[in-house]
């Protein structure tokens, strides 16, 4: 196997960081790395920060901790540059494995078997032949590019009129001579400042550092245009974490450090024939505010070795030229077919994950409809969480369709074994469940949290559960 990149050298950490926002890794993501290498996941797993919830913090400096998960299961927080070394240290261990650093592939002929790679360094063209070409190259994909020349491709391509910003809030002092750096913040939780219509996010780092990132709309970041109009903004919409920051290293990165924006992509299909297949942001960039884009990615290796392995895919296998392996083709087909709607629904889920971070979680509904949603998982008879079900998936893309009342983060976050598809379906039955229902009778669900619940009412919130 050849890996081809382009100028993603892990002395380019740097300049990552700048401009990329921390990422989450949560159970579909290790599910799917366990599925592949067991042990790579629990390294993995040594370099994350957990976090248990949100701490929502409002303008008066007041914290609300919201978390993930009544079970106590949480979500991980890891830089993307250290991720990125740290798989290219999984695939550089590997003896079969060769990687092509500053290796840009510019043309692919997949008809012929033939792609056209520039050596960045040598500033010349190389010709590779290939037996099958994955493209995992990210949003602007050549690979996608090149397959949309071969196949009739339903392609959808936007940005959200919103930008994001990149921001260090240092570590603290040791607590005492000679110690280690302290967190300015509690360090097991995703930390958000919701200001309706933008908002400013923090993430912790393993150097007691906080990754934060401003989320806001275009228009409104081209009116802070003086250092005095910033810092006055921030003063103003973030009191507590502008201290945190400080005040010239926030001047130094929103001037410093790029803006970028925020696009969304839907396609299909994501595969020609026995030839190509395309994976994560190449197949389906997404906005970030469900943290699942790393987590669907990997979940598409997953998923796409399920179906390898189940049409009995031989890698070895030598395909005379001119001729398909039907296998593999068939394989792929079934890829593209079955995991079209998974991806549109997460990418949709996330497009609407941005209102409930920047405004909803300040709200009375929002806390209700939570309230309600945990009261309503806790009359299940079992809970299932993400190590009950990981085990199963190393042979299955997703299990049977869950019953009983299930929160929309939880399905998304830490139930690996539901479909994105089925996760949609299932929060948008158990919606129509509480309208029919009326919010008189969730006002009397959430009033058992006090041990005031009627008989009669305990028995129709627990036939609705049983219902969907």
């Amino acid at each position: 196997m050849s890996i081809h990149e382009d100028m993603r050298l892990p002395s380019s950490k740097a300049a990552a960081q700048q401009r990329s926002i921390n990422l989450a890794i949560s159970a579909r993501g290790l599910a799917a790395i366990q599925a592949i290498d067991p042990g790579a996941a629990d390294r993995f797993l040594s370099t994350v920060i957990p976090m248990r919830g949100r701490m929502i913090h409002d303008t008066q400096g007041r914290l609300d901790s919201q978390p993930y998960d009544r079970d106590g299961q949480c979500i991980n927080s890891i830089g993307r540059a250290f991720l990125n070394e740290d798989l290219l240290k999984e695939a550089l261990s590997v003896p079969d494995i060769r990687v092509f650093f500053e290796h840009k592939v510019t043309s692919i002929d997949f008809d012929r078997r033939k792609m056209t790679v520039r050596n960045v360094n040598a500033a010349e063209d190389v010709d590779v032949s290939f037996d099958f070409c994955v493209g995992a190259d990210g949003s602007y994909s050549i690979v996608r590019r090149q397959l949309m020349r071969v196949v009739r491709m339903d392609y959808q391509q936007w940005y959200i009129p919103h930008d994001y910003i990149e921001l260090k809030m240092p570590a603290g002092p040791p607590k005492e001579p000679g110690g280690d750096p302290t967190y300015l913040l509690d360090p097991n939780h995703l930390h958000i400042w919701p200001r309706h219509t933008f908002m400013l996010i923090a993430l912790p780092n393993k150097d007691a550092t906080f990754t934060c990132t401003l989320f806001a709309p275009t228009a409104e970041f081209e009116r802070l245009d003086s250092d005095e109009t910033l810092l006055a903004w921030f003063q103003d919409n973030f009191p507590d974490a502008l201290p945190l920051i400080g005040e010239q290293a926030l001047l130094e990165d929103f001037h410093r450090n790029p803006r970028s924006a925020l696009m969304s992509i839907k396609a299909k299909p994501y595969h020609y024939k026995d030839r190509v297949v395309i994976l994560g942001d190449s197949a389906h960039a997404m906005v970030p505010f469900y943290g699942q884009g790393l987590n669907c990615g990997l979940e598409d290796v997953r998923v796409l070795d399920t179906l390898l392995r189940e049409a009995q895919v031989d890698a070895t296998a030598q395909v005379p030229e001119g001729q398909e392996d039907d296998r593999l083709a068939t394989a792929l087909a079934r890829y593209s077919e079955s995991r079209h709607e998974d991806l549109v629904a997460i990418s949709d889920l996330a497009m609407d994950n941005y209102v409930e971070m920047r405004h909803s979680v300040t709200t009375l509904a929002y806390r209700f409809r939570k309230a309600l949603d945990n009261l309503l998982y806790s009359l299940n008879r079992k809970h299932v969480t993400a190590e009950d079900v990981v085990p199963a998936l190393s042979n299955k893309t997703f299990l049977n369709a869950p019953s009983g009342w299930l929160p929309l983060y939880t399905m998304v976050t830490f139930r690996p074994d539901i479909s994105y598809s089925t996760v949609r379906r299932k929060y948008q039955r158990q919606s129509e469940i509480l309208e029919m229902a009326g919010w008189f009778s969730a006002a009397v669900a959430v009033g058992a949290t006090a041990g005031k619940m009627p008989p009669v009412a305990a028995m129709a919130i627990s036939s609705w559960v049983r219902a969907v």
